[in-house]
């Protein structure tokens, strides 16, 4: 008979416990702020005044490290329904256990992905027990993921070493260890830019770029100029994905040969400079120059082009005032048929005036 009050006073703590409920207000998934954490309803059934704290734990969701708790100041409520926010809770007593959580007043979390799990803690005299508990998980995303910026999409690119740049995501301060990820994928026939990132092997591949931009690396697989390719840019939080580009397609411009004319009979007048027409000749050069400095004679140079600019023939030419059309017998034995030439005289004012040809033996 003498336990009988105990009991009926276990019973009465029980009931008093059971009349407190929580419920957990938690984003899942957005930027986050300390302040963000305390959005917490509570309802009290108790018609007398309940005294309650909240403990927090935070742990990274991909390794179980504990982030940061949190221990909130006493709590009155009274009967009916209570929204708590971070003004009821303050001060909240902090203990950081990664650098991913900011130690500000108000900081956010760095971006990745989070469990956090609430307790309700209920004071009777100097007796604590657990009410309520309640764990949720929540991801902390930039407000604006990266943004590719060149090459345009559907752009053709001069050049088979193109550079990529990108923005970065928003807002910075949520990153403690931001890095990129470039993927560089062919675009086959009838593929979508998605279907091709996700199924086809990389053509080029980069991780943990701390800048936002890539130089195409000649040591990399040579892009076709026959192909189109699709792109993309990952952003990470250390080793933790954050957010990803779009995903843009391009095509590198292809070489445009150089003309070559048919001289057969005709002679080709030189010109100043090197952008110069390209002419084909077998036995016998014929050129054209119009001597304005007077000159009786002049030097002159043939140079294979394709072969380290080395001077297969040189020789002087005699001159008359005014048009001249000049011939020069070709060397076959120093001189291969197909490759490029460049003819290029000397005269009295030190001006060079050019011709190229692809020397065709007969």
């Amino acid at each position: 008979m003498r336990h009988i009050p105990l009991i009926a006073l276990m019973m009465l703590s029980l009931k008093t416990m059971a009349q407190v409920s929580m419920t957990v207000q938690l984003p899942p998934t957005g930027v986050m702020q300390k302040a963000q954490l305390w959005n917490i309803l509570l309802v009290s059934a108790s018609s007398s005044q309940t005294v309650v704290h909240l403990e927090l734990r935070i742990t990274d969701a991909q390794n179980n490290q504990p982030i940061l708790t949190g221990v909130s100041r006493a709590i009155t409520l009274n009967k009916g329904a209570k929204q708590i926010q971070a003004g009821d809770v303050t001060p909240v007593t902090y203990e950081y256990l990664s650098s991913a959580a900011d130690r500000s007043a108000n900081g956010l979390l760095t971006a990745g992905s989070y469990i956090a799990c609430y307790s309700l803690i209920q004071s009777t005299g100097d007796a604590s027990n657990v009410v309520a508990e309640n764990c949720l998980p929540f991801n902390v995303e930039p407000v604006a993921p990266p943004l590719l910026n060149t090459p345009a999409d559907l752009s053709i690119v001069e050049g088979n070493l193109p550079q990529f740049s990108w923005l970065p995501p928003a807002p910075l301060s949520i990153f403690s260890d931001l890095n990129y990820d470039v993927t560089i994928v062919e675009l086959r026939r009838g593929q979508s830019p998605a279907e091709a990132i996700q199924q086809n092997i990389p053509v080029y591949r980069s991780a943990h770029n701390k800048t936002q931009f890539l130089n195409y690396p000649v040591s990399a697989e040579a892009l076709d100029t026959s192909k189109k390719y699709a792109w993309t840019v990952i952003a990470n939080n250390g080793n933790q994905f954050a957010a990803q580009t779009d995903i843009w397609t391009f095509k590198i411009k292809g070489v445009v040969p150089e003309a070559t004319i048919s001289t057969q009979g005709a002679y080709i007048q030189l010109k100043k400079g090197l952008d110069v027409a390209q002419f084909s000749s077998n036995g016998t050069l014929q050129i054209g120059y119009n001597n304005d400095a007077g000159d009786t004679t002049v030097k002159y140079e043939i140079v294979a082009l394709d072969n380290k600019n080395a001077i297969v023939k040189s020789g002087t030419l005699s001159l008359i005032r005014g048009q001249n059309l000049l011939q020069v017998t070709l060397d076959a034995g120093s001189m291969t048929s197909g490759q490029r030439y460049l003819f290029h005289l000397l005269n009295g004012r030190n001006e060079y005036w050019n011709a190229k040809f692809v020397y065709n033996k007969k």
